[in-house]
């Protein structure tokens, strides 16, 4: 049974000061680092294994991969003052039908690495004033501002890695098992 709490039932408090958005930069800068640490060394059987019909770890990182292009279409909600954050599809569909678990491990952490760079890149480009502007999130209709954007991108890489070391129990390295 998962400890990992469902990522819907999370409930966000966006009350910490805007100062903290280099740390979140950084703890964004990382998730690939450590996505590509949790999976790397593992059988493909192990990576790609489901549990309870649930995502294998391989469709948690493949599902970080697709979400990329959201957490991207958000920040220019920002550049843009859109009156709302861009919906997902909260099905996610695209992670279901994309077969991450038939996709080489390497190609998925390089796509994922390369969309971060490019989501991280964007963010830095942007004025700094932007960070305060808030705009109402969509599901959790309360106003996110962009630095509140950002720390919601990394607890949702931190659900997810979760999920991956509940999963392979990479806590352990692969060697030790």
């Amino acid at each position: 049974m998962s400890q990992v709490p469902d990522w819907f039932e999370r409930k966000f408090e966006f009350s910490f000061p805007v100062e903290l958005h280099p740390n979140l930069r950084a703890r964004l800068r990382g998730t690939p680092a450590r996505l590509e640490e949790a999976l790397r060394g593992h059988s493909h059987k192990s990576l790609t294994e489901k549990a309870q019909k649930k995502w294998s770890a391989q469709e948690h990182a493949g599902h970080l991969v697709d979400l990329e292009p959201l957490w991207l279409a958000r920040v220019e909600d920002y550049v843009a003052a859109s009156e709302q954050l861009t919906v997902t599809d909260l099905q996610n569909r695209k992670t279901d039908q994309a077969n991450h678990n038939a996709r080489p491990l390497e190609e998925i952490l390089t796509e994922f690495r390369t969309a971060r760079k490019r989501l991280l890149k964007r963010v830095e480009e942007l004025d700094a004033s932007l960070l305060t502007q808030a705009i109402p999130h969509p599901r959790l209709k309360t106003p996110m501002r962009l630095v509140d954007h950002l720390y919601f991108v990394a607890e949702h890489d931190d659900h997810h890695l979760a999920r991956i070391w509940e999963l392979i129990g990479a806590d352990e390295p692969p060697s030790a098992k």
